[in-house]
């Protein structure tokens, strides 16, 4: 056995394939839906499945989604792209290539800024490019490498793929997680992504270790040292947590190898999420492997004029700066309430209606604080904004307690789908009157001398206790600040 010598001067190069499934109606070449079917090979066309003499025809709805992506990432557009084919054989690519782009993608040279522990950094991006999907492999029996067989779906074959290459900015796994949940996040406000279809991001890392001392203090490497450093490829990362697992063992394989003196092998690797670990595929294959040539069904496209003619929507940054300027919001909440496009356009209609301060309360703590506990997401209860913003009404006029709002009308109305005006009803939390409130006042402290006496020695605690039996003797339905009030005036007398 090798002899392991521990280094801590081995250092990490990540770089990253993200593979973003496009919403769109259609695929990208036909006009087969890409509604998921619940039928194998029922979403199928003579084009997507490579039937002899079918042509592809490009969907404009697909371009124009790259051309608000390349906006986004602040990429170079040039004056003409072209498709080509990417030849190679694998059981999901019924073609045996796959109609992507080479030299001349749609997006190039942007890039994307996101925070890392507390950090800015700028990750670049090499390229971004249209392509299409091959199909899906089912492993039955088992995981790829120890599955009884496998079943093949072409459904997926041709759904409209962008693939965002960076450059290899990354020096460690939580960099990576931190970069999707921020790409994920521009994506999804640009509308041409949808984070809960399934398999809609889609992972490719490739991971290299060198001698730290080849990486600059600014965190350049020299092109050199990575051409010559063996990298592997990890495919098939399906999530945003499993990107941070998977290059953090992979990276301290790695390590491992180096340190006992072994070659690392440059190989494509397969992450087995089920049992934590990467598994060889087979040897990673080079640029001169699949064989590029252009594709002549499919004319040069001409978008650079469309950089100009489409527009994007405010992206998150610029709307959580302006959240914080214009409504006075702190940097926590801003974070909260853009953190979907539906959450700050949720917002910005609260925020018209009330105080900006009560919506971003109600909206970030309140509201998002119990869809998490249920793990619901603010779409799920877009029908119902309306009883949202009734119940912050039902607060804001002081017709029901915070406290009844949050615990029991709030809670009730996303666990047994009732509105707010029929929970206040049913349970009697209509805020009882002033005189109601002061004699219960008074009844507490006729029956609780020994609390009284407490609160005149200092124990100032005791007011705490004394509050919690005339929220008893009201049913809750009196305001906790107001009782405290009243029960030091009566006591101070």
């Amino acid at each position: 056995m090798a002899q392991v010598q521990e280094r801590s001067d081995l250092a990490v190069v990540i770089g990253l394939e993200v593979h973003v499934q496009l919403e769109t109606e259609t695929k990208i070449f036909c006009g087969c839906s890409t509604e998921p079917a619940a039928e194998p090979n029922t979403r199928t066309c003579p084009v997507c499945l490579g039937l002899p003499g079918a042509l592809p025809v490009l969907n404009e709805g697909a371009v124009e989604a790259a051309v608000k992506v390349g906006k986004a990432i602040d990429a170079d557009i040039p004056e003409t792209t072209e498709f080509h084919r990417k030849n190679y054989y694998y059981p999901d690519l019924p073609k045996n290539f796959q109609i992507t782009q080479y030299d001349s993608p749609i997006c190039q040279d942007g890039e994307l800024e996101c925070t890392v522990e507390g950090e800015r950094r700028t990750i670049g991006i090499e390229r971004a490019h249209l392509e299409e999907d091959p199909g899906s492999l089912a492993h039955q029996g088992g995981s790829i490498d120890t599955a009884e067989y496998t079943l093949v779906d072409y459904n997926r074959a041709g759904t409209p793929l962008m693939e965002i290459v960076t450059e290899p900015d990354f020096r460690g796994a939580a960099e990576v997680r931190a970069f999707l949940a921020k790409l994920e996040e521009v994506l999804e406000y640009l509308g041409v992504f949808d984070p809960e279809r399934d398999g809609s991001l889609r992972i490719d890392a490739n991971l290299s270790v060198v001698d730290a001392d080849e990486i600059g203090a600014d965190g350049e490497i020299d092109e050199a040292v990575l051409e010559g450093a063996n990298r592997t490829e990890v495919k098939n990362i399906s999530s945003h947590k499993g990107a941070e697992k998977a290059l953090a063992y992979e990276a301290q394989r790695q390590k491992n190898a180096v340190e006992r003196g072994r070659e690392v092998e440059q190989e494509t690797r397969h992450w087995d999420e089920s049992r934590g670990i990467t598994v060889s595929m087979r040897s990673k294959e080079e640029e001169k492997d699949y064989r590029y040539f252009r594709e002549a069904d499919i004319p040069p496209l001409q978008v650079s004029d469309w950089k100009e003619e489409i527009e994007i929507p405010e992206l998150p940054d610029a709307r959580r700066e302006r959240f914080q300027s214009e409504y006075g919001l702190s940097e926590e909440a801003a974070d909260k309430l853009t953190s979907t496009k539906q959450v700050a356009d949720f917002y910005e209609s609260v925020a018209e209606a009330f105080d900006p301060d009560l919506a971003a309360t109600w909206v970030a703590d309140e509201l998002l604080g119990e869809l998490n506990y249920r793990d619901m997401a603010i779409t799920d209860i877009e029908e119902r904004f309306d009883e949202v913003e009734r119940l912050i009404e039902l607060v804001d006029d002081e017709e029901i307690t915070v406290k009844n709002a949050r615990e029991t009308v709030l809670r009730s109305m996303l666990d047994d789908g009732d509105d707010p005006d029929t929970i206040v009803d049913r349970e009697g939390l209509g805020k009882t009157s002033g005189d109601e409130v002061q004699a219960a006042v008074e009844e507490a402290i006729e029956e609780n001398p020994d609390a009284v006496e407490d609160y005149h020695s200092g124990e100032d605690g005791a007011i705490n206790f004394l509050v919690g039996q005339v929220m008893q003797k009201t049913g809750g339905s009196a305001d906790p600040g107001d009782v405290n009030g009243l029960l030091r005036e009566a006591l101070e007398e």
